[in-house]
């Protein structure tokens, strides 16, 4: 392994997703997949044992997700330089990565075009963040956000329970469930339960 080269961890769920982008980037003349990895946790393994330069990261994977093996990552080692690849543009999901201490946040849609410029403009330093993850965290910037209660009980409208059900579930009043659903609806701007819904699936509140 030549030690002037781009180490790079490469960490997805899909093998399929994962074999391109080590293909990619092996065609680079200076840079070198040094590991692989199908979870967050093995993400954390790979990255103890390899120390690559750069850690490109998945969102959504099993066992661990992309946002707690980021802070975990960082945590070891702040200075980690972590790309975050995703097909979800959710401006929470965008706001969880970096607080996390991701350095860029790219579509997977954009792969194809930008992921090797992404990697050299992290590795000088920048920090990246795709047009349209970043149009959807300025149009939400100044959002009241909804509190880890609020949702709890969200997601479990997102099941299909009822009021009664999520207040016996939480072991609530039924009165308190009703008064966190107009918060919720209030927050997301939504006309009923459903919409809610709708709108936080597709700005990632939902996602773990």
């Amino acid at each position: 392994m030549h030690t002037d080269r781009i180490t790079v961890l490469v960490t997805d769920d899909h093998p399929i997703m994962r074999d391109g982008i080590v293909a990619s980037i092996q065609r680079q003349p200076d840079m070198e997949v040094v590991a692989e990895a199908g979870t967050g946790l093995e993400a954390l393994e790979m990255f103890r044992i390899h120390a690559p330069l750069i850690t490109i990261m998945d969102l959504q994977m099993p066992v661990m997700n992309g946002v707690d093996a980021i802070r975990a990552i960082r945590r070891e080692n702040p200075a980690a330089k972590i790309v975050v690849l995703t097909t979800f543009k959710g401006d929470v999901q965008v706001a969880r990565a970096m607080r996390a201490g991701a350095a860029a946040f790219l579509l997977k849609n954009l792969i194809r075009k930008e992921l090797i410029d992404t990697i050299r403009a992290v590795v000088t330093g920048k920090r990246i963040l795709a047009d349209d993850a970043a149009a959807q965290l300025s149009q939400h910037y100044s959002d009241d956000m909804l509190s880890d209660r609020e949702i709890l009980v969200l997601r479990q409208v997102s099941l299909g329970k009822s009021n009664r059900e999520i207040a016996d579930l939480l072991r609530i009043k039924e009165d308190t469930v009703k008064g966190h659903m107009k918060q919720i609806m209030t927050k997301l701007q939504a006309s009923d339960r459903t919409h809610a819904v709708m709108i936080a699936l597709e700005r990632g509140i939902l996602y773990p």
